[in-house]
């Protein structure tokens, strides 16, 4: 049985039969009642269930995600310490100097891979291997004891942060209105850092997508999909926070066992720099990270605007990041009736709220929409938002975007101030799964 499935046992057992009796199961429902009692009776129990379920599934799905990728990819991937996600035997450095690195290769360390981040960063980013003998978290501590001016840490690989359900039957595509007139200075532009992007879907008929990242051509994805519909798609019925604009989509993820590593966000994170993107969404999460932090804040001193979703591993759970980072746009999520979502991430790291359950983005490799839950379907309303009015990269023009939304934003009723930071964005771009059905079926 898998665990979703024993999950689902376990509340309805007792949401039925109450705590003193939790330990009854689900099948034995049919044998001790009447058809005419268990009909109306799980009529009322099934909406609970269904309510319930799905941020007890969203929540663990970090963790789950994190150990069948390493179990699948035990060549290529692992877990460090605290049992996050690792690409194997690997560390990453930003040496402080010439002097820093040659220490380093005195003490045995080997280099693998460089990159020179071009646009982003001085330093360059340095994949290293262990010395022969160390295991990989002594390695870390002496790397970082030879160069404590340097950036060092495991190479982690981050995921996406919400959930996908089954999309809508596939349908010709629908009529939408003429486009709009040419801005004269030419169109908007945003950033995505994802994974990849069915480009064919029809919600992007009148999207420009600029794809980078993979050298072996296109890997479409459900997640790089929704999260893109959500930012620049349109069909009818079907609202974005910036149609038809320019959308800049890195992916970081290729089908690679390795996808979502430090290293490729980080490459993606200077290509956007280099292509004076002034908004980027990441809705990934992992944990903090020396050399990614170093990177992302240096982006944000040149003006970039990163926006990230803050995660679903409930609200008690440590801080995820990039969000959780000084200067970064962390994104938390309401559902269709303005509630914070329960297994959203609070705190301070949370600067807007924004739809993120209840509602549909497109599904990848169909002509259709699927339901979609989590801050990782938040934060590209905000980024969109964010976009309209924001396309030239400075550190003063960032800080007036920002106020500029926050003056926008309101309170959720009943919501702890620390869930909903400046207030709520973007409640009239949430589309319902049953709209988008009724659109499409006509």
């Amino acid at each position: 049985m898998n665990p979703g499935s024993c999950r689902f046992l376990a509340l309805a057992a007792v949401l039925l039969s109450g705590a003193a009796h939790a330990q009854l199961r689900l099948p034995s429902l049919g044998s001790t009642l009447s058809p005419v009692t268990r009909g109306p009776l799980l009529q009322r129990v099934e909406p609970l269930v269904d309510n319930v379920l799905a941020p007890v599934d969203l929540a663990t799905a970090r963790l789950d995600e994190t150990v069948a990728r390493a179990r699948a990819h035990r060549r290529e991937l692992d877990r460090d310490p605290r049992g996050e996600l690792i690409v194997r035997a690997e560390l990453l450095a930003q040496p402080s100097s010439a002097a820093a690195r040659a220490a380093l290769l005195a003490a045995g360390f080997q280099p693998l891979r460089e990159d020179a981040l071009d646009g982003l960063d001085d330093d360059a980013l340095v994949v290293l291997r262990a010395p022969a003998g160390v295991t990989l978290a002594d390695a870390l501590a002496r790397a970082r004891a030879l160069d404590p001016a340097g950036a060092y840490d495991f190479h982690h690989v981050y995921l996406g942060s919400g959930g996908l359900g089954t999309a809508s039957a596939a349908a010709p595509a629908s009529a939408v209105a003429l486009p709009a007139a040419p801005r004269a200075d030419g169109p908007l532009r945003v950033g995505l850092i994802d994974s990849g992007v069915d480009a064919s879907h029809p919600a992007f008929r009148h999207a420009t997508i600029e794809r980078h990242g993979c050298g072996d051509g296109d890997h479409p994805a459900p997640h790089g999909t929704a999260v893109a519909s959500l930012m620049v798609g349109e069909d009818t019925r079907f609202a974005s926070a910036l149609p038809r604009a320019v959308l800049m989509a890195a992916d970081v993820y290729c089908d690679a066992p390795t996808g979502g590593s430090v290293e490729a966000i980080a490459r993606e994170l200077a290509w956007m720099t280099r292509q004076r993107v002034a908004v980027v969404n990441i809705s990934l999460v992992g944990p903090p990270n020396q050399v990614l932090q170093r990177l992302v804040e240096r982006a944000i001193g040149q003006g970039l605007l990163v926006v990230a979703a803050v995660g679903n591993d409930g609200p008690a759970a440590p801080p995820l990041y990039p969000a959780s980072w000084p200067g970064v746009v962390g994104v938390g999520a309401v559902d269709g009736k303005l509630r914070l979502l329960p297994e959203g991430a609070r705190g301070p790291q949370v600067m807007f709220v924004a739809p993120g359950a209840d509602m549909a983005a497109a599904a990848s490799g169909t002509h259709g929409f699927a339901p979609v839950r989590g801050t990782s379907f938040a934060a590209p309303f905000v980024a969109g938002l964010l976009a309209a009015s924001y396309q030239s990269a400075s550190p003063a023009g960032a800080r007036d975007a920002l106020a500029q939304l926050a003056a926008t934003a309101h309170d959720v009723p009943k919501a702890p101030r620390d869930g909903i930071g400046r207030g709520l964005v973007a409640e009239t771009l949430r589309t319902s799964p049953g709209d988008v059905e009724l659109a499409r079926a006509r």
